[in-house]
């Protein structure tokens, strides 16, 4: 338990873990809500897939942007503007729910500003670990541990909303939200980070974004799991666009199932990340990566043949578990290897894979569910993921050669 909970020594990582928590859940509890109107007032699922592409789309374009200005800026003082503007969003969304004025344009539009804050908070938030506990051993821990939190707020949040929904209207749930955000600002605003020299440089935006690009491409191990994550956000992620659907017309449930059936992906994630925190390094995790990307695409067929609701509980939680530990494995990964003056671009990198990927999903995942519908959409989404996943596997082997050897050059230079 001591070297699970090893990055707890830290009290910059203390203090961000605390914050992170009260917003992750508010975050989760507007996101469920927001679900819950568009479907409750529509009946679209196209509509709810458009809601998530908007919301999620800023990743894919302006994410790279936020990650080389994470790399030149103080990366606390980016995470402060972009909390403070999330929840200004957030409590524009709740006076024009509470108000009766909501309209969907205005759901798109602020789904897709909330998705821009978070692009700019993103790379900022995950590059900063590496400042919160200045060790490079209790990195990948950090991180872990990160995961844990991030996965907690996905399986209390959801569940939290499905029993909040049923006393109070979606608009007290946004409200919250912004609320939470005032939390995160103060934790972020005590902590006592070393001095670190942001990039300086005279060349271009566009001349720093290529350099890290080619290095990314040209490095075969990032390359690789840039890809894997990408596969599982496009066929797998998707998942929470079709459960409105699988809550409300094949379980004829309401929001509460809605919460039970994305808290039970949260409840798998959760044990995926604190399985995380126990291994001893990151290369033991490349040997994973192939079964848990493999798991999630078959989980997600089994979903989508499943009528029994616990049944698909279950199935939710092996989803969950196989999306994360993938993800999260990646991060680790990447940060452990990747050189300090390209850290805040290559992961926003992996935010483009991770997150950007997952509008163009959701867009595809409500357009068949419209026409075919959320179980056929479901299979037809899990075997991808799963014919993707092994026909990546055959690199593998390669890759965790070269990882081998980046490992042994970091060693030295330690």
């Amino acid at each position: 338990m001591r070297h699970a909970l090893r990055a707890f020594r830290h009290r910059n990582f203390r203090l961000f873990y605390a914050g992170q928590a009260v917003s992750l859940i508010g975050t989760w509890i507007q996101q469920i809500a927001l679900s819950w109107l568009v479907y409750r007032t529509t009946g679209s699922g196209f509509l709810l897939g458009l809601v998530t592409f908007c919301s999620q789309i800023p990743m894919l374009v302006f994410v790279p942007l936020a990650g080389l200005l994470s790399d030149r800026y103080d990366r606390r003082k980016l995470m402060i503007a972009a909390y403070a503007l999330a929840a200004t969003q957030a409590l524009t969304l709740a006076v024009l729910t509470l108000a009766g004025t909501i309209r969907m344009w205005q759901i798109l539009l602020l789904g897709f500003l909330h998705g821009l804050i978070m692009a700019f908070e993103t790379p900022a938030r995950q590059s900063l670990i590496s400042q919160m506990v200045n060790s490079r051993d209790d990195l990948p821990n950090a991180i872990a541990l990160n995961s844990v939190l991030m996965n907690s707020g996905r399986l209390i949040g959801p569940s939290l909303a499905g029993l909040l929904l049923v006393f109070i209207s979606e608009g007290w749930c946004f409200l919250i939200n912004s609320a939470s955000f005032l939390v995160i600002i103060a934790s972020v605003t005590m902590m006592r980070l070393p001095k670190r020299t942001p990039v300086t440089t005279h060349k271009s935006l566009s001349h720093d974004l290529m350099v890290a690009a080619r290095y990314a491409w040209q490095t075969r191990p990032i390359r690789l799991f840039l890809l894997l994550v990408a596969l599982i956000s496009l066929t797998a992620s998707p998942y929470t666009v079709l459960m409105p659907i699988f809550a409300r017309d094949v379980f004829g449930g309401d929001a509460h199932t809605l919460g039970f059936l994305v808290g039970s992906a949260g409840l798998g994630a959760v044990i995926g990340t604190a399985f995380l925190t126990t291994r001893p390094n990151v290369f033991e995790l490349s040997k994973l990566m192939p079964f848990t990307s493999a798991a999630a695409g078959f989980a997600l067929i089994l979903v989508g043949v499943s009528k029994v609701y616990w049944v698909s509980l279950t199935f939710m939680a092996c989803l969950g578990f196989g999306i994360i530990v993938t993800a999260a494995s990646v991060n680790m990964m990447l940060q452990t290897i990747v050189d300090e003056d390209k850290r805040g671009r290559i992961i926003s990198f992996y935010a483009m894979a991770f997150l950007g990927m997952a509008p163009v999903g959701g867009l595809i995942a409500g357009s068949l569910a419209g026409e075919l519908g959320a179980p056929a959409t479901a299979m037809i989404e899990g075997t991808c993921c799963l014919l993707g996943a092994l026909a990546l596997m055959r690199s593998l082997p390669a890759v965790r050669a070269d990882l081998r050897r980046a490992l042994a050059r970091l060693t030295q230079k330690t």
